[in-house]
């Protein structure tokens, strides 16, 4: 057998090729997805805005079409049995089903093909929804004995079948089914992941009592830093079937991001971006360079227990200086790092995830750079009560703290306002401006003001 080629000119295939064609076909998909990448991170990263949105459209099909293949291959495998032999549904799962069939608002043909079931289990079940009792064909995952666990029950499955509903929205879509339901109560019932009812946030702080481990605390700017790494990738996921891309996480498929962060002021001391995983030389000359350009040492680095930190070379490094490492528990326990691991969530969901990864290593300084300028400048933090980095850092009245404007002229001048309490303006400012500007040019940076209109 031979190929021939637009010019009419026949090549010969190699013998045996028959038994390369299945690595040959994963090596071509590899192959193809490479590309894909590459292409696809310099749109995300244009400057034209269509052709970001056609980058993020591209992803988002792709992603679908993906899923449906994964679904379809698991299908296959259950639809070589015989219907009735097919492992059944456990009660929780068939109660969650009939959840995802009013949500999608299926018919009862249509939950059955989903689900590789017969139309009239799925109306037996819904026929059979009231039992009680043990031998119940439909059961909650937790069981709901009181009114209270019925509520919550509600509510946590609310947001997992509709995730995009906030709080607010939740508590309303309640009322108007006729169960009226305060914010903060919805608030606190979906923050509660512990099995007695209690805050996880609780929780922790209550095992990490009663192993009898103490935090350490900061007082002051650059007592305590923080260091964790990161991994940015330039699209989804990071294998392809070809060595040495199918063993380590490098570059081009992501970058190795770096960070120190300052305890007390929530302030990135310093970054850097490595095409694969660093060492711990390469963090320890970070941190080396940002205690140079900080002017500051600080008491405490705070790390996981990562093989750059947990290690021999790192430690003596820290003790020639007078630093003194800590580490997370191995138990899950991540307060120790919580500042940096909050950063870092704010980074991709804020920048990285919506303007898309560069694939030059000084454009992706220069990428971080602009957030960075952003992040300490302008953006409020909840857990500095409204500050911004460099307020807390540098010790600045804060901006939330200066008169505020009052458009409503016989308002009382020492009357309360919205946290954090801050007093009017010495004039009654009755037209005001709104001014939102963009910082480093990209929209997802906002910086807003307002003036006050003559």
């Amino acid at each position: 057998m031979a190929v021939r080629s637009s010019s009419w000119v026949e090549i010969p295939l190699p013998r045996g090729w028959l038994r390369c064609v299945k690595s040959a076909v994963l090596h071509v998909v590899s192959l193809a997805r490479f590309a894909t990448i590459h292409t696809r991170g310099w749109a995300a990263d244009s400057l034209s805005a269509r052709l970001r949105l056609k980058a993020s459209l591209d992803e988002a099909r792709s992603e679908v079409a993906l899923l449906e293949e994964e679904i379809r291959i698991k299908d296959a495998r259950m639809a070589i049995l015989d219907p009735h032999r097919r492992p059944h549904y456990p009660p929780t799962e068939r109660l969650a089903i009939l959840e995802l069939r009013a949500a999608r608002g299926w018919s009862a043909i249509q939950t059955a093909r989903r689900f590789m079931v017969e139309p009239g289990t799925i109306a037996e079940w819904m026929g059979r929804l009231d039992e009680e009792g043990d031998g119940a064909l439909l059961k909650t995952a937790e069981p709901v004995n009181r009114f209270p666990d019925f509520v919550r029950h509600m509510v946590r499955r609310l947001k997992v079948l509709c995730p995009s509903m906030g709080k607010k929205r939740l508590a309303q879509t309640l009322a108007r089914a006729g169960l009226h339901l305060g914010v903060t109560t919805a608030r606190r019932m979906l923050k509660e992941k512990d099995g007695k009812g209690r805050p996880a946030a609780a929780a922790a702080r209550e095992e990490e009592v009663k192993a009898g481990s103490k935090p350490v605390t900061a007082k002051s700017p650059s007592h305590v830093w923080q260091v964790d790494l990161t991994v940015a990738p330039t699209s989804a996921g990071f294998w392809v079937a070809w060595l040495p891309f199918s063993l380590p996480q490098v570059w081009p498929f992501c970058w190795w991001v770096a960070c120190v962060v300052d305890h007390y002021s929530r302030r990135v001391m310093g970054f850097a971006v490595f095409g694969k995983e660093p060492k711990s030389r390469d963090l320890s000359a970070l941190l080396g360079r940002t205690i140079r350009g900080s002017s500051a040492v600080p008491r405490y680095i705070l790390s996981d227990k990562g093989r750059q930190f947990w290690c021999r070379r790192f430690k003596a490094w820290c003790k020639r200086r007078g630093i003194r490492p800590r580490y997370a528990s191995t138990g899950g326990q991540v307060r120790a790092t919580a500042i940096v691991e909050r950063f870092i969530r704010s980074l991709k969901d804020e920048w990285l995830g919506r303007t898309g990864v560069p694939f030059r290593r000084k454009a992706m300084r220069r990428h971080l750079s602009t957030y960075l300028e952003w992040f300490h400048e302008y953006r409020p933090h909840q857990g500095l009560g409204g500050r911004t980095p460099l307020e807390v850092y540098g010790k600045k009245r804060p901006a939330n703290r200066r008169p505020r404007h009052e458009p409503r002229p016989r308002w009382p001048a020492g009357a309360p306002c919205a946290l954090p309490q801050a007093k009017v303006r010495a004039a009654p400012t009755p037209r005001l401006s709104l001014t939102v500007r963009f910082h480093g040019g990209s929209r997802h940076l906002p910086i807003v003001k307002l003036r006050r209109v003559a």
